[in-house]
């Protein structure tokens, strides 16, 4: 039988509108990874301005998205898996042939990605862990959330481990996580000097970069928390959370019993770790972990209240352009990685390393506007985004057809 991707007719509008507001989302936390050095990332003190207005938007960013939006877009990850195989299931195809076909062309874009364009690639570790978690899709909804809790826990446990053993390293291992943390000013000026120069010259740092987030960092954390959350969207929606099949009082229950508590645990964890002055040896093991747990409170929070507007007559405009940003939700990724590259790396207009948080936020509500307009034009007049169009094609292995 000849396999066929997912009609228009057969998509879950759910689904789309809340993986446009997960796309919208992460690119305000990435934003300082395309902008900045990469250590800003993790330690706000690193690198720049950290006072005043600055320090308000790298407080609000981290307590409203950092790792909220990443987490709804790898629950939604998961989910797709399980909603791709049971459809091919239901046509009488074989679907893990097509999955692993799908994944590895997945992966090579990830992979292109990654080391011409941008280390912060997340297609990579996706493609990954989708090899062997899809071997759980047919697992009951409450055994998928307790083994994705439990994976999600691992790399819980393996930071706080490393923090308790930290005295315990040889001198070169402390010396090398610390220029990681808080880089001295010749490696400040390293990072700055590559991209700010040309595509060429970028090249040798990305690739350090890169390879480092695909080979120690992936093992040590990014593996285990991203097959924690994919397996636990997989049993959101099996349960029927994420299609928006549960009644508004469900939804609103939900979203109070999570983001409350969540936010307290962030805020909390937030004020400790100023306490301790960003400290590597208390804020990057222990006291990350106060927003590691607390988002995934906050992002099944904001779940919540994305499928209670989906139940409720309003907003109708934002849900339909957050509709069009999900389905081209691949290209319109892609999409933020072209624009800010374009921005703040040498090949473009070279602005890395020169734009304060106040001004990085700016450009991320222009990046909004941009695909929220642009993105229901082009649905208009095209089945697909370019980037999902070349995915499917490769994947069923025939040209799709593109325009309406």
């Amino acid at each position: 039988m000849k396999t066929q991707p997912t009609q228009l007719s057969e998509r879950i509008v759910s689904l789309d509108v809340l993986r446009g507001f997960a796309i919208l989302g992460i690119l305000v936390m990435n934003i300082q990874y395309f902008s900045m050095i990469s250590a800003a990332y993790l330690n706000p003190v690193a690198y720049g301005d950290f006072n005043g207005a600055n320090k308000w938007v790298w407080m609000l960013s981290h307590i409203f998205t950092d790792m909220k939006f990443w987490s709804i877009f790898s629950m939604l990850f998961g989910a797709g898996i399980v909603l791709f195989t049971e459809r091919l299931k239901s046509k009488g195809i074989k679907s893990l042939a097509i999955h692993y076909r799908r994944t590895f062309w997945l992966l090579l874009i990830g992979l292109a990605h990654a080391y011409l364009l941008w280390s912060g690639d997340i297609l990579v570790p996706y493609s990954i862990t989708a090899l062997w978690v899809v071997l759980f899709r047919k697992k009951k909804p409450v055994n998928l959330f307790i083994v994705g809790i439990v994976f999600f826990s691992i790399a819980s446990f393996l930071y706080m481990f490393s923090g308790f053993s930290m005295p315990f390293w040889p001198e070169e291992s402390k010396t090398e996580i610390l220029q990681m943390w808080l880089p001295d000013i010749a490696h400040i000026n390293e990072e700055l000097a590559a991209f700010q120069g040309s595509w060429s010259e970028q090249m040798p740092k990305r690739i350090e970069t890169t390879l480092m987030m695909q080979t120690r960092s992936f093992f040590f954390m990014t593996a285990w928390r991203t097959a924690g959350i994919m397996l636990i969207g997989m049993a959101f929606y099996k349960w029927g959370i994420l299609s928006a099949l549960k009644s508004k009082s469900f939804y609103l229950k939900l979203a109070l019993f999570t983001l409350i508590p969540g936010f307290v645990i962030i805020i909390y964890g937030m004020n400790r770790n100023f306490d301790a002055g960003f400290s590597l040896e208390y804020t990057f093991f222990l006291g990350s972990q106060f927003n590691y747990w607390g988002s995934l409170l906050v992002s099944t929070g904001y779940i919540a209240l994305v499928m209670l507007c989906m139940k409720m007559d309003i907003l109708k405009t934002i849900k339909k352009s957050l509709q069009a940003v999900g389905q081209m939700a691949f290209t319109n990724y892609m999409l933020q990685t072209i624009i800010c590259t374009t921005i703040f790396y040498g090949h473009g207009f070279g602005l890395f390393g020169k734009i304060e948080r106040t001004s990085q936020i700016l450009i991320v509500f222009a990046v909004w506007i941009f695909q929220m307009i642009v993105s229901p034009i082009w649905m208009k007049y095209f089945k697909y985004g370019p980037f999902e169009w070349l995915w499917r094609s490769l994947t069923y292995w025939n040209f799709q057809s593109f325009k309406r």
